[in-house]
């Protein structure tokens, strides 16, 4: 895994800045509900109830906009600023949710910021490191992988 900084292509990251906030955010909050929302502690979840956040990843020039409304994660209409922003380019974004760099290294190396409420940064910085994540497998994506699941499923019912 290449810690050094990494960039998305300037090509690339011209065509995603065309894209819409709306419906990136969309898809950055469901998949939020599908891996996070069973991991997050009742008692988080309530502390950021109502709080606007903001991912914004500096290098593709994207911003995913979301609050937690009823105890889910919901696309948020930012007017104004969020209550915290955390910003970092799309490979240090990856490097922390595949565990294998600590924000706070990410941070004192300036490649990781968060504006706005502190205490609310720490809260969810805390929450995050004490998550155990289930090992993701790339290789689970194959068509091949994929298709033997929905056999798999498809044949037990």
């Amino acid at each position: 895994m290449n810690l050094l900084p990494q960039r998305v292509p300037p090509g690339i990251a011209f065509l995603l800045s065309k894209v819409p906030a709306y419906p990136g955010s969309l898809v950055f909050v469901a998949g939020l509900n599908l891996v996070l929302l069973k991991l997050f502690p009742k008692d988080v979840m309530r502390s950021l109830e109502g709080k606007r956040l903001r991912i914004s990843v500096r290098d593709a020039s994207l911003n995913f906009d979301f609050q937690v409304t009823n105890g889910y994660f919901s696309v948020s209409n930012m007017k104004g600023s969020p209550d915290l922003c955390i910003t970092a380019n799309a490979h240090d974004f990856s490097l922390l949710a595949l565990k294998k760099v600590d924000p706070d290294t990410l941070f004192f190396n300036r490649r990781l910021s968060m504006e706005g409420d502190t205490e609310l940064g720490i809260l969810v910085k805390n929450t995050l490191d004490t998550i155990e994540f289930p090992e993701f497998k790339l290789a689970a994506l194959r068509p091949s992988a994929v298709l033997k699941r929905i056999k798999s499923v498809s044949g037990a019912i």
